[in-house]
């Protein structure tokens, strides 16, 4: 669905992948680990728009998303979900998820996916009318995976959702990922908690310092193995 072919992509003179290539396929959950500053948010980014490609290909079922703006995304069914829970505080959890549902073709379904999403995440209709920066970091993260959702994106991007939350809460993350797996979204997941992480992926990338070094099905990769991956020196790889 979703492949990246000998991308280079960094921020002005910086660098930061070097030849990355990976597919993600349609209904799968691909998940993406790796050390900090290993390039892993970057190339959601740059998968979004977000950072400039400055070499390779990145296509979405076959069609070229070179030159794609990144508002333009969520009409092609991908959503990024980023890093550090960003909501917009000074608004309620329900305005919140309503702004997911802005691309145009998705404002008719807004109040079935808004149910959807409550469904999903009891929590939030609770706090419905709550301002979103008054949250903890946990509903916080459910309020963004939600607002998400309501694009009905057909790829979802997640950035570190695991990230500083209470480990109660990172299994109630980690059971949404594998509801909607089961539901057919196809989800990318960048991820530092390598055995939550491996226990909903189909495959595994790992990368270090900006190049993938670890290309495998879950249930082929050992635990141990990833970690030493680690630490090892850079050029390593496992196939």
């Amino acid at each position: 669905m979703l492949e990246v072919k000998n991308l280079r992509a960094g921020y002005g003179a910086i660098n930061v992948l070097w030849d990355v290539s990976l597919r993600a396929e349609e209904g799968a959950l691909t998940t993406i680990v790796g050390p900090n500053g290993a390039g892993k948010s970057t190339l959601l980014k740059a998968v979004m728009g977000l950072v400039p490609a400055t070499q390779g290909e990145l296509r979405l079922r076959g069609e070229p998303l070179a030159g794609s703006r990144t508002w333009d995304m969520a009409d092609k069914g991908v959503v990024l979900v980023p890093e550090g829970r960003l909501v917009f505080r000074d608004m309620s959890v329900e305005e919140n998820l309503i702004m997911g549902a802005f691309p145009k073709a998705r404002r008719a379904s807004m109040p079935n996916n808004l149910e959807r999403a409550y469904a999903m995440f009891p929590r939030l209709k609770e706090r419905r009318k709550q301002l979103a920066g008054s949250l903890s970091g946990g509903e916080a993260q459910m309020v963004a995976m939600a607002r998400g959702m309501m694009a009905e994106p057909r790829i979802l991007l997640i950035d570190e959702p695991s990230l500083g939350l209470a480990p109660v809460i990172v299994q109630e993350i980690f059971q949404i990922l594998s509801r909607l797996k089961r539901e057919g979204v196809t989800i990318v997941l960048v991820e530092q908690n390598t055995h939550m992480a491996l226990s909903v992926a189909d495959r595994v990338y790992m990368m270090r310092s900006g190049k993938v070094v670890l290309d495998k099905p879950a249930s082929e990769v050992d635990v141990k193995a990833l970690h030493d991956l680690y630490f090892a020196l850079d050029g390593q790889s496992v196939g």
